[in-house]
């Protein structure tokens, strides 16, 4: 056994808790580094424990997680404090003696999950660390060696226990990348949309695309543009296309709710000069998806996409409906193309089509999926025999209606023809509004049956007072 493996928390931030894992484990593929699960990862919990061969791979982890806290070098866990006090004794000297030495500064933080502490207790709780050699002195601000104490109390805010599951003790190794959240907001970015992608799930979507610097990165649903800006912070440099001229050129109604025009130079191109990222930027494509628009031995090492729905934005291709029709040539230069529905299984069909087809091998595609939950199953789910999915995480919208992260790899080069599951993929528009209107006349019907109710009961009381 490998000596240098040692012991580490894995602290997560309670948010997009079924991304994680996903998040993760594409981290660990595209950087390489080895782990080991010391508990098998759960979702019902905020930390796992690992082993990590060496401290790099841990802060290179977290330079590039959304879903990180912090690390710690796990110096001792245990069910509760006397436990973990008694095998932290039982420690050898060199083991913490490096961190402890007359010329660093440290300190000691105390952390509890779902249960309030006092300064009073935290304070006491530190006090029972005097055992430790220290030798240097406190540093509360930026100290050289960062202790954390850890208190579990397990995941039900309202009513937590007296005593932690359990607790822990470890050295602060690094923070996650939480912090490009705030930078990214979509409150102080120039060029929004209505349907613009919040930062921390454009984030998650280009770390599950591994987008690496130098990569070449697509968006062929690109609305305003913010999956291209998370994908050109990690290194790519990115495309984007829309069918949606007015939203490309900034000439769309304003988002915002107070802004009544939008600015003469709202563009994605703007929002990568917001962020110093004009040098990732090639260019957005007015174009219809599902054309052919690329050159067939055109590669991209990404595709992060969220395609419209049909609900908030429209899902639309070049067309007409009726048969036979041409266009005069004296019309041609003034003619604005006509649209039709794009149908949505047809969609989706085109976009694993074009990503098996366009995609490097093991390159990846990252899409949103629309379903209602309690139809959901993994048989109901785009699929190509290029195409393997490799990651699926659900986001709840609502009670009936959720959406599912997917992310596919290309496999190998396709064959023409080759794609199933589409006639599986139910029409999500179509149901989303027979729900909707469904529910609002149960909801009429209900207030009906309601004032009917209150009309007896006043009448009755009116009766009562004349007898």
């Amino acid at each position: 056994m490998n000596s240098t493996w040692k012991r580490y928390l894995v602290y997560f931030a309670q948010e997009h808790v079924n991304f994680r894992f996903a998040e993760i484990e594409s981290l660990l593929s595209v950087f390489h580094i080895p782990v080991r699960f010391l508990e098998k990862p759960t979702d019902l919990q905020p930390y796992w424990i690992v082993e990590f061969n060496k401290e790099e791979d841990v802060k290179l982890l977290a330079s590039r997680s959304l879903s990180i806290r912090y690390c710690l070098e796990l110096w001792g866990h245990a069910k509760s404090m006397e436990d973990l006090h008694r095998d932290i004794k039982t420690l050898p000297t060199a083991f913490f003696e490096d961190h402890l030495q007359p010329n660093r500064t440290f300190k000691i933080a105390v952390q509890s999950f779902c249960k309030h502490l006092t300064q009073a207790d935290k304070v006491t709780k530190i006090q029972t660390f005097s055992y430790l050699p220290f030798k240097g002195q406190v540093n509360l601000n930026n100290p050289d060696t960062h202790l954390l104490y850890l208190e579990y109390y397990g995941t039900d805010s309202n009513d937590p226990p007296e005593e932690p599951y359990c607790v822990f003790f470890g050295r602060w190794i690094s923070a996650g990348f939480r912090q490009l959240i705030r930078e990214l907001s979509l409150k102080t970015r120039k060029f929004i949309g209505n349907t613009s992608m919040d930062p921390q799930l454009s984030l998650l979507m280009a770390n599950q695309a591994q987008v690496k610097p130098g990569d070449f990165v697509l968006d062929p649903f690109v609305g305003s543009g913010s999956l291209l800006v998370a994908a050109a912070y990690f290194g790519g440099y990115v495309i984007g296309s829309d069918i949606d001229y007015l939203m490309l050129h900034g000439k769309s109604r304003p988002s915002r709710i107070k802004q009544k025009k939008r600015d003469e130079n709202e563009s994605i191109k703007a929002n990568m000069e917001q962020y110093g990222l004009q040098d990732k930027y090639v260019d957005v494509l007015v174009n219809d998806f599902s054309t052919q628009f690329f050159r067939d031995d055109t590669r991209f090492d990404s595709i992060i996409t969220d395609p419209p729905y049909g609900i908030r934005e429209a899902t639309e291709k070049v067309g007409i409906h009726k048969d036979n029709y041409t266009i005069e040539e004296r019309h041609l230069p003034t003619h604005i193309p006509a649209k039709v529905e794009y149908q949505f299984s047809k969609l989706y069909q085109d976009l694993l089509a074009f990503s098996a087809k366009h995609l490097k091998i093991r390159g990846r595609l990252v899409c949103w999926f629309p379903v209602f939950r309690e139809d959901y199953s993994d048989e109901g789910l785009p699929s190509h025999l290029s195409m393997k999915l490799v990651a699926n995480s659900e986001q709840v919208l609502s009670k009936y209606t959720s959406r599912r992260l997917l992310t596919f790899e290309k496999i190998e080069e396709p064959i023409d023809g080759q794609c199933n599951g589409i006639n599986t993929i139910a029409d999500f528009r179509n149901k989303y509004y027979r729900t909707r209107n469904e529910t609002r006349r149960e909801r009429r019907t209900k207030e009906a049956g309601i004032r009917e109710q209150n009309r007896l009961e006043a009448l009755q009381r009116n009766k009562n007072v004349v007898n």
